[in-house]
């Protein structure tokens, strides 16, 4: 019976030995992905700002200027991309929309973003998109892989239409997570006008009629819970201006809005409630169900080979004086006369 046990424990054992590296070697890297009906608002805020007038073509200082910047999978697009490359696809439909403390709209700049689900890796198809332009991209968007490393990483910027190096900046804690810290600076470069303005009948090609263009540089930072590569933080210190504004406006460079944007605190509450339960199920898969099998079938294998031992014992001899005594002499039978 000990035997049967044991070999019994023994085959468990071997297959939760097996299971634990499988889990996590084989079934993380194929289940854990972003989903395809991805859907999320984050709203921004810089108080105070600076931000062009159009009306007088001057700059004011406001009170605030809010940025909604949304995130929708477009589930339809991801299958018709998935057919033709044979890997699971997400596609993203963005939106920055800035609007000045009068609600009003100030610029709003639409992106597709297309990627792969489990790396994040730009998947570059017809239809990647910024502001209507067809991009290239190399590196990530918006999101760092599963189990993010300590090390820098390209980072597209969607004004300049490239991407650059997003420095990894240390380890921080972050509202009780321990998250990495990035940062990326673009210096002044000239970028496209926003094809949507905020003044019917100004568009780029009459504004680019008059010699001006339009420049941009910022500062921006992220903190990135590790373990989903989701940012729980974002902040930009953010710059534009009009050059070669001179024979228009009486200067050469007028600001078209400057301020540091900052994440809302409501969203930040919400984003780390979010990430704090993603980051569960993804341990599950990556560590907690791979190190709880290995642990488990040693304790069985353990337990096996003692059951074992056991039934291959010999069984113990008897102790001097324990067994029966000596039987009593035969009565003397007396034959018959």
């Amino acid at each position: 019976m000990r035997r049967r046990a044991s070999l019994v424990l023994l085959s468990v054992a071997v297959f939760l030995a097996a299971m634990a590296p499988t889990l996590r070697w084989y079934v993380f890297p194929r289940v854990a992905k972003v989903p395809s009906n991805e859907y999320q608002v984050v709203a921004l805020e810089a108080r105070p700002a600076t931000l062009l007038d159009y009306s007088t073509l001057k700059a004011r200082e406001v009170e605030k200027i809010t940025i909604v910047q949304t995130l929708k999978g477009n589930v339809e697009e991801s299958k018709r991309i998935e057919r033709g490359t044979d890997r699971d696809v997400v596609v993203w439909d963005a939106l920055s929309y800035v609007m000045g403390p009068d609600g009003k709209m100030v610029s709003k700049i639409p992106e597709r973003y297309v990627f792969d689900a489990h790396s994040q890796e730009p998947v570059n198809v017809p239809g990647a998109t910024v502001d209507g332009d067809r991009v290239t991209r190399e590196g990530i968007e918006f999101k760092w892989p599963f189990f993010t490393e300590k090390r820098d990483y390209l980072y597209f910027d969607a004004q300049t239409r490239t991407s650059a190096p997003i420095h990894y900046a240390g380890t921080r804690t972050f509202r009780g997570l321990e998250v990495y810290y990035f940062e990326q600076t673009i210096p002044w470069t000239q970028v496209p006008m926003p094809k949507t303005m905020p003044i019917e009948g100004i568009t780029p090609e009459l504004i680019a009629s008059t010699g001006l263009t339009r420049w941009y540089t910022t500062k921006r930072m992220f903190w990135v819970d590790p373990v989903t590569g989701a940012p729980v933080n974002g902040e930009e210190v953010h710059r534009e201006e009009l050059r070669g504004a001179k024979a228009l406006m009486g200067t050469d460079t007028v600001t078209v809005f400057a301020g540091h944007v900052k994440m809302r605190e409501d969203f930040i509450a919400s984003t780390v409630d979010l990430v704090s339960a993603n980051r569960v199920g993804v341990l599950l898969l990556a560590s907690y169900l791979p190190w709880s099998f290995a642990v488990l079938a040693l304790l069985l294998l353990a337990l096996a080979l003692w059951l074992e031992h056991r039934s291959r014992r010999p069984a113990p001899a008897s102790a001097p004086g324990a067994g029966p005594g000596p039987r009593p002499a035969p009565e003397p039978v007396t034959p018959p006369v």
